[in-house]
């Protein structure tokens, strides 16, 4: 009888992450429970609770007792990057207090899962001159966990974004466990035709002033020999730039090109699929919070790659032999 994977899901989000996996574990017919999800932000709350089945759910990780967190397989984090003020690499726990990493590292060293999938910006590798991950890296070592990390990016992974993000996949040290590799890169062909929708409401077409402010912005920042200012993408474009949670102050990042009228931004619906969320996942809030949302979140594909390379280093069922899921894997 198979047994269920357990997973918390910190800084959760809107669950980009939880779905990855999940997505990844059903493709494999592999149980999967989420025992806890923490999340500060009321409006994200809202969106993940609206898709998915949340029993136990915390607010603020800071006020949250790691001896509460229940028992766990499989750790998930989208962790926001702060820099670690103290001097030197070896204080230590000292190391990281003050800073969001020590939530996870308490819950780590409290509940021993596993395994662990951290996410975070490309930027934190070369963050403080590299510091900052060493140090990171340097705890998670010290606590019995074998790192592994990377750079994917969504792109490679069938969404047509260029979106560049560093992953952290730990599994608590053992000379007899498979080598985790992480996944290649597909390279489907992607373009940003296949998520833009078919009728747009007018509203996303940006205005008169808003269109010559964005030109004027990019011809100042091009006569000082900067390449900065709007980019600008129509539906043959094989992928856009990096969506961010600043899109819905002037969408400058990603503009969709019409013809015979000013641009548009994408709608709330695009911003997701260009993340690789499904139709099906709901978006309760305001168009100002679902283009923080998506923008703040991951590339679904991308997760759901790197758990499926996770999946025979994980304890899951003694009825699957580890060699059946490496096949499938492969």
């Amino acid at each position: 009888m198979k047994r269920m994977i357990r997973f918390v899901d910190l800084f959760a989000g809107i669950g980009g992450i939880r779905l990855g996996v999940e997505q990844a574990l059903n493709a494999y017919n592999i149980d999967s429970q989420c025992v806890l999800t923490c999340e500060i932000d009321k409006h994200a709350q809202a969106t993940y609770q609206a898709n998915f089945n949340c029993e136990n759910y915390a607010s603020d990780i800071t006020l949250l007792p790691e001896t509460d967190v229940p028992s766990h397989d499989l750790l998930l984090a989208g962790f926001p990057c702060q820099p670690f003020s103290q001097a030197g690499l070896k204080r230590g726990f000292e190391d990281t207090r003050g800073t969001l990493f020590f939530d996870i590292e308490r819950i780590l060293i409290e509940k021993r899962p596993q395994s662990f999938l951290l996410e975070n910006v490309k930027q934190l590798k070369g963050h403080d001159k590299g510091r900052t991950l060493r140090i990171i890296l340097n705890h998670l070592d010290a606590l019995g966990y074998e790192v592994h990390t990377t750079v994917l990016n969504a792109k490679e992974f069938g969404v047509p974004q260029n979106r560049e993000r560093l992953y952290l996949v730990g599994f608590l040290k053992n000379p007899d466990a498979y080598t985790f590799q992480f996944p290649t890169p597909s390279n489907p062909l992607t373009k940003v035709g296949h998520i833009l929708e078919a009728k747009v409401a007018e509203k996303y077409t940006i205005s008169d002033a808003l269109w010559h402010g964005h030109q004027r912005r990019k011809a100042e920042h091009q006569a000082k020999g900067y390449g900065f200012g709007y980019s600008l993408f129509d539906e043959n474009s094989v992928y856009t730039s990096t969506i961010s949670a600043r899109y819905y102050k002037d969408g400058s990042e990603i503009l969709i090109a019409q013809e015979n009228k000013n641009p548009r931004k994408l709608t709330p619906r695009e911003a997701a699929r260009l993340q690789g969320f499904p139709d099906s996942f709901q978006i309760p809030v305001s168009d100002t919070q679902a283009y923080k949302q998506f923008g703040n979140s991951v590339a679904v594909p991308v997760v759901q790659g790197i758990i499926e390379q996770m999946i025979p280093l994980l304890k899951i069922n003694s009825a699957i032999s580890s060699e059946k899921i490496l096949t499938q894997v492969a």
